[in-house]
């Protein structure tokens, strides 16, 4: 059974037991969710972009059985390629290690085009669903060079973290990820949310729910901690000086 179709039965399998509420973890778990039920109150957290996947209506005003805390904002991509070429003023090009399947990335992606379009970079997606296809890309496009990486939030790539970290070494490409475990595993840089904080804000709204309180009076809440992460180690690898504007407003710095 396809993965798809095997989180679909274990999203009926949960609602058919009638929990109230339901705590669900990343976009294509809560799709599921919602295609199962649109009543009994489900708190999600690790989504991104809620509105424009259709899980609520607004931030505000959720609307539904579903509200939550988001992964990251769209908009925090441009900065992660602005952070790049900080690092790397030589660069032109950065390949976009995306999942094309997951609407999340849209607005990651849009995001990202317009800070392109402002920083003079062309843009390369390359798509990470399928490895041995991504190993081929990614070693075409660092051929030419001057060449980074950014790698969007996505189920796929945090899957495939380990080949996408040893690729960028091994084609010396600098390259940027949106959660603190990418650099602790070998990443250069990584920007996002702690990924551990909205657990703890979730229970909170649970509480809530438990004491009477709807999903739809209860706004979607963007991250309010980010984290920045900088890996020196690979830096030295890659011949790179990490300016002195990041080291100071980093939170972790790896040596």
């Amino acid at each position: 059974m396809p993965d798809a179709e095997r989180q679909q039965a274990s999203a009926r399998e949960l609602i058919a037991l009638a929990p109230d509420p339901i705590l669900g973890s990343s976009s294509p778990v809560v799709a599921a969710l919602q295609r199962e039920t649109r009543s009994i109150p489900v708190v999600f957290v690790s989504v991104s972009d809620p509105v424009g996947q259709g899980f609520v209506e607004s931030f505000a005003r959720p609307g539904g059985n579903l509200t939550g805390f988001t992964a990251l904002e769209p908009g925090m991509s441009g900065k992660w390629l602005a952070m790049l070429k900080e690092i790397d003023p030589n660069l032109r090009r950065a390949a976009v290690i995306m999942d094309p399947a997951n609407q999340a990335e849209a607005g990651q992606l849009a995001a990202l085009q317009a800070a392109a379009a402002v920083l003079g970079l062309i843009l390369s997606p390359i798509d990470a669903r399928d490895p041995a296809a991504m190993e081929r890309e990614l070693g075409a496009f660092a051929r030419t060079p001057n060449g980074g990486m950014v790698v969007m939030a996505a189920p796929t790539t945090g899957v495939h973290r380990e080949l996408i970290i040893a690729l960028a070494a091994q084609l010396r490409l600098p390259a940027v990820y949106p959660y603190n475990h990418f650099a602790v595993a070998g990443g250069l840089i990584a920007y996002g949310p702690d990924l551990v904080d909205p657990f703890r804000r979730a229970a909170g709204y649970v509480d809530r729910i438990l004491k009477g309180v709807k999903p739809a009076d209860l706004p979607v809440q963007a991250p309010t901690k980010l984290e920045l992460i900088l890996n020196l180690t690979t830096a030295k690898a890659l011949g790179l000086t990490i300016p002195t504007t990041l080291l100071v407003g980093a939170d972790e710095v790896i040596e």
